[in-house]
C-alpha cells in the first residue's frame, strides 16, 4: 500500500499516519517548520525528512542515536547545506558533490532543495514487513540539467539497517554530467574498531590558516602516521588522533562491494555496504571538536570531494545518456555481532 503524503499532514502534534504490524510510521513537525517522519520498529527508529531532501535525521538502534553530534538540533530551512548540517544521511549531486564554486553549491544541490511529491509504502516480502519512504525530485533548468531524482529508504520490521535504493534519470536527450555522493554521519564510539575492506587511503591534507602554529603542527603531525600507516586511525579515540576541525581521505574498495563497519565489541557495529562499480569511491570524513563530533567513516560516491573543477580534470565525473536511468542500491545502519562476524569473514576473503 502506498500514501501519497502531503505538507498538511504535517503539525507539531505527531500523528498516526500508518502502522505495519508491528510499525508506525508518525508524522510531526519540528518547530523550524520542517517535515519529519518518525518510522518506528522493534529494533528503534529512524527520521526521514520527506520533503527536505529526502534527507534521514536520526537513527535510534541499540538504545543510542547513530547520528553525528552538531549544534544543529533540528532541520532548518536552509539556503546551503550547511544551514541545517546536523543529520544521518544527506544525498549529494548532482553537478557537485563536494567544495563549492561559483557555480557549485556545497555538496550540490539536491541536498536541501524541496521534493516535488513524497510517499509512505507498507508492504510484506520475503524479508518481512517494511515501510518505505520515497520521492521525486525533478530539476530543470533550461541549457543546464533536466533529471528526476528517486530515492526510496526502506526499513523492516525487525532489522536496524536501512535499504537505500537509488534511481537518477536523465530527462534530456542530450548526454547529462552528474555526480553522487551519499553523506553518512555516524557518532564516533571511543573505543570501536574500524574494520574494512578498502585497499588504499590517500589522505587530503587541508590545514585552515586560522590555526596556531601548534594545531598545524599536531594536525600535519597525524597526517603523516595516517600516511605512513592507515592502521593508526582504525581505533576510534586512540592516543595521539587529531582530527580538528577535520581529516578526509580517498579509499579504494577491494571487491565490488565496500564493507564499512565501526564496531563496539560484544555490542555490534556501525555499518555501510555500497556497490564499488556505481560509487567507486569511498571518502572517509572524520571530524572531531568540541561542538561537532562526527564518523563519516565511509561516504559512497561517484568521485571525490574536492569539488567540480578537480572531478572534471581528473575524469572522475559520470555521464548519463539521453532518456537513461541509473539505479544501484546500498544499506547503512546498525548490525548484530553475528553479522558483524559474517561481514568480516567476507572482509577476509
Amino acid at each position: 500500500m502506498k500514501f501519497n503524503l502531503k505538507k498538511e499532514m504535517f503539525s507539531e502534534k505527531e500523528f498516526i499516519l500508518a502502522e505495519n504490524g508491528a510499525m508506525k510510521a508518525v508524522a510531526f513537525r519540528y518547530s523550524t517548520g520542517i517535515e519529519g517522519l518518525r518510522i518506528e520498529n522493534t529494533k528503534g527508529n529512524i527520521v526521514i525528512l520527506p520533503f527536505l531532501g529526502q534527507n534521514v535525521w536520526d537513527i535510534n538502534f541499540a538504545g543510542r542515536s547513530l547520528k553525528m553530534k552538531t549544534t544543529l538540533k533540528e532541520p532548518a530551512p536552509a539556503k546551503v547545506l550547511l544551514d541545517t548540517y546536523g543529520g544521518f544521511l544527506y544525498h549529494c549531486g548532482v553537478g557537485n558533490v563536494g567544495a563549492p564554486d561559483s557555480t557549485h553549491p556545497h555538496h550540490g544541490e539536491i541536498n536541501i532543495m524541496q521534493y516535488n511529491s513524497a510517499y509512505l509504502a507498507c508492504g510484506e516480502d520475503e524479508n518481512g514487513r517494511y515501510m518505505a519512504v520515497g520521492g521525486v525530485l525533478e530539476y530543470n533548468v533550461s541549457f543546464i540539467r533536466h533529471y528526476q531524482f528517486r530515492p526510496e529508504c526502506r526499513l523492516y520490521e525487525n532489522d536496524s539497517v536501512l535499504k537505500m535504493h537509488i534511481e537518477l534519470e536523465n530527462m534530456k536527450n542530450a548526454a547529462m554530467e552528474y555526480a553522487y555522493l551519499c553523506h553518512i554521519n555516524f557518532i564516533p564510539i571511543d573505543g570501536a574498531k574500524l574494520v574494512y575492506n578498502a585497499k588504499m587511503q590517500t589522505v587530503h591534507r587541508g590545514i585552515p590558516d586560522s590555526f596556531t602554529d601548534e594545531q598545524k603542527a599536531n594536525l600535519a603531525g597525524y597526517m603523516d602516521k595516517l600516511e605512513a600507516d592507515q592502521s593508526v586511525g582504525d581505533t576510534v579515540g586512540a592516543p595521539g588522533q587529531f582530527y580538528a576541525p577535520e581529516i578526509c581521505s580517498t579509499m579504494i574498495y577491494d571487491g565490488d562491494k565496500g564493507y564499512t563497519m565501526q564496531v563496539v565489541e560484544g555490542e555490534g557495529a556501525c555499518y555501510v555496504c555500497h556497490p564499488t562499480k556505481e560509487l567507486p569511491y569511498g571518502i572517509r570524513w572524520i571530524s572531531r571538536t568540541t561542538d561537532e563530533d562526527a564518523m563519516g567513516m565511509v561516504l559512497p560516491a561517484t568521485c571525490e570531494h574536492l569539488g567540480y573543477d578537480y572531478a572534471k580534470a581528473n575524469g572522475q565525473m559520470k555521464y548519463l545518456a539521453g532518456k537513461e536511468t541509473l539505479k544501484f542500491d546500498f544499506e547503512a545502519g546498525w548490525i548484530a555481532p553475528e553479522k558483524v562476524e559474517e561481514i568480516k569473514a567476507k572482509i577476509n576473503k
